[in-house]
């Protein structure tokens, strides 16, 4: 069974700026109509059969039209959001210690909880999500793909907004089919 990971569109405000769960922009709200466009235009055996998005409003705003067009609700599921910040560290503080989460490796992660554990139950998550489409975020996506290519690395590929990385579920078993569209973001 196939199933899908899309970053969410372009947000309105950038990664540690003052709008903790900003919305889409003008071209985010474009990229998400497109996106669901490209997924509908899969043949019927490999489109999405149902929705999923972290909580946050960028995800949720990109999955809508792909759920409208399918004529599905947006299924939200905390797993796959945000990987969470260390209780200790104020919003100002969270650039900085993604930077260096993200030139390690997994357990290389400073914070109050076990990153290592955080990734793998992305992956599980979405595993067990057959069929879905899972609207996500730039670090859940690389958790699960670090888990399928059993990388330790923290980031595996750079996605863009609305790209989609494909896997295929076997059982419980993912495999990677394609990684999404790669490009230069905001968070690196």
């Amino acid at each position: 069974m196939r199933l899908y990971l899309i970053r969410h569109g372009k947000p309105a405000a950038v990664w540690g700026g003052d709008d903790d769960d900003p919305g889409l922009d003008e071209t985010g709200h474009g990229q998400a109509r497109a996106v669901a466009a490209r997924l509908m235009a899969l043949p019927e055996a490999d489109r999405p059969v149902s929705v999923v998005s972290s909580p946050l409003r960028r995800c949720r705003e990109t999955a809508q039209p792909l759920a409208d067009a399918l004529g599905v609700p947006v299924e939200i599921d905390p797993a796959v959001g945000e990987i969470p910040t260390p209780s200790s560290l104020s919003g100002v503080e969270r650039p900085d210690w993604l930077r260096a989460a993200f030139a390690g490796d997994w357990a290389d992660i400073k914070g109050d909880l076990d990153y290592g554990l955080w990734r793998r139950g992305v992956a599980k998550t979405v595993a067990r999500r057959r069929g879905a489409a899972v609207f996500s975020h730039f670090v859940a996506i690389n958790a699960v793909v670090s888990v399928v290519r059993g990388e330790d690395r923290v980031i595996n590929f750079r996605p863009d907004h609305t790209s989609v990385t494909t896997l295929d579920l076997d059982g419980d078993c993912l495999t990677l089919v394609n990684l999404g569209d790669e490009a230069a973001t905001g968070v690196l």
